[in-house]
């Protein structure tokens, strides 16, 4: 009884997950604005590794969880240079 509700709950969590993706990939082509753009794309990144840890307790494989931690650190960074080069113009300073 557990095992079905925990894979049908796991179901029901990628499907959720994989809407915002779609809808924040809707507003990265559609966004007016460039914060616009870089909030989409800081949800992208944020349900990316969502989907990823979701999958990996469906599978119980524990390489799913170092990719979505891989996924963090990079989206984190990415995020932190668009956000100095939309306020700056420039990500390295001379």
């Amino acid at each position: 009884m557990s095992t079905l509700i925990l894979t049908a709950s796991l179901g029901f969590a990628l499907l959720c997950f994989t809407l915002g993706l779609a809808c924040a990939a809707l507003r990265l082509v559609r966004g007016p604005t460039p914060e616009d753009r870089i909030l989409a794309l800081d949800t992208i990144y944020i349900n990316g590794m969502l989907i990823l840890l979701v999958l990996g307790l469906r599978f119980e494989a524990g390489l799913y969880f170092d990719i979505a931690l891989l996924i963090a650190l990079f989206g984190f960074v990415g995020s932190a240079a668009l956000a100095k080069f939309v306020l700056r113009g420039e990500v390295i300073e001379p």
